[in-house]
């Protein structure tokens, strides 16, 4: 099988739109895809459109993708509509690279596009409330409840926590999971955010973009005990979208000067296992195989972008992709290792904390911090020596870890 190359990337601004169309955010991310990849629309045979919330927000339940498209000129193609929770438009990545390494065609376009922000709250927090198993909710609740049960909450945990989505007190119960078996604290959770808030100051299309100290993390609103508000990901509006190559057409076309390869997409799906079993979690074993199959390790990655729809799953997530060891992400993030200069810089964007999560487009919105980073085009928030990124991107929650996840590794 031949290399698949990304040779364009485009993302908006992410933030509050009520006024601007889902047409319009995903036509500006395709917009600036093309341009940068010097591409015409005509060159994309096919189309993997990811979105999540137009359904409940809109009433557009079928055929999302087809409809937003039209109106930029894509027309005859096909059109895939993917949904998969928030790893949608990794999952619409992964699917476009599928399609060029089958031979199906040459060039395709990978888009996520999420309108998530409505006049009534409501509709907005409504939008979680089926990234879930709707059939078991009591069970699911019970078996978080379960494992936050040997952490007791600290007097007056709880009382100011107000509209939120579930799954803060998902990853609360996580969280708290975490601090009894390894001694992780509420101010190592902090550290995280507090190095999140203040990478996006760096990046021009972050939905925040003001800095914090861990103490002002700390003395925030409390969401769902130990998550305070700027642990959390904010709700979002914005797209992403990425042109993907195969590598002899890339080299036709004269495209390959600021190609990323992707060296691995991997999709995985959660299964029933003891909390405790961290090596069968998901993200370990995509991460694993994603590794083997590009041919290097977690010490060989310069710089990563991983799901941190709260603070605590990146302080998870960096064990699970191998940067320590299990237990260690506290450490990692107070000695400062993960920050922009450090030994592995994760979220460098801002992550979902800062940047945003529209959920439907967040996977593609770090395939373009990434494609940024390895070209050495970021700016101010540039990794110096960038080659090798990975992305972690989860999506929903089954049991007791993410429904699915997708791990990708780029190279140049």
């Amino acid at each position: 099988m031949s290399d698949v190359y990304i040779v364009g990337v485009g993302m908006t601004v992410f933030g509050r739109f009520l006024d601007t169309p889902l047409k319009a955010l995903a036509g500006a991310a395709i917009t600036e895809a093309l341009e940068d990849a010097g591409l015409a629309r005509d060159a994309v045979e096919a189309a993997f459109f990811a979105n999540t919330a137009q359904g409940v927000v809109e009433g557009q339940h079928l055929v999302a993708g087809q409809i937003a498209l039209r109106d930029f000129g894509f027309q005859g193609i096909p059109v895939t509509n993917v949904e998969n929770a928030c790893a949608s438009a990794s999952t619409a990545l992964n699917a476009a690279v599928a399609y060029v390494k089958s031979g199906q065609g040459d060039v395709a376009l990978a888009v996520g596009a999420e309108k998530m922000n409505a006049a009534e709250r409501e509709r907005s927090f409504a939008i979680f409330d089926g990234a879930w198993d709707v059939h078991d909710v009591e069970r699911t609740i019970a078996t978080l409840t379960a494992l936050g049960k040997d952490l007791p909450l600290p007097a007056g945990a709880g009382q100011n926590s107000g509209m939120r989505s579930v799954f803060m007190d998902v990853y609360a119960a996580l969280a708290r999971f975490h601090m009894h078996r390894f001694g992780t604290t509420q101010a190592d959770i902090a550290a995280v955010s507090a190095k999140n808030h203040r990478h996006s100051q760096h990046n021009e299309k972050a939905h925040y973009r003001q800095p914090m100290t861990v103490e002002e993390v700390l003395a925030a609103r409390e969401i769902s005990w130990p998550l305070t508000l700027p642990m959390c990901a904010p709700i979002s509006d914005g797209a992403a979208a990425a042109i993907v190559c195969s590598g002899q057409k890339a080299r036709e076309l004269g495209l390959t000067g600021r190609a990323v390869r992707i060296a691995a997409t991997v999709m995985a799906t959660g299964s029933d296992r003891r909390p405790e079993e961290f090596d069968r979690h998901l993200c370990r074993r995509a991460a694993d195989r994603a590794y083997a199959i590009a041919g290097v390790g977690p010490s060989d990655i310069h710089v990563a972008e991983v799901h941190d729809a709260s603070a605590f799953a990146e302080l998870q997530q960096v064990e699970l992709l191998g940067f320590c060891a299990l237990g260690e992400g506290g450490r990692l993030a107070r000695e400062g290792a993960t920050t922009l200069g450090g030994r592995i810089p994760v979220n460098v964007s801002g992550g979902l904390e800062s940047r945003g999560h529209p959920i439907g487009a967040t996977g593609l919105a770090q395939i373009y911090e990434l494609v940024a980073q390895l070209r050495h085009e970021a700016g101010p928030r540039q990794v110096e020596g960038a080659r090798l990124a990975i992305a972690e991107n989860g999506g929903g929650f089954h049991g007791i870890e993410e429904a699915t996840a997708c791990i990708t590794i780029l190279q140049r």
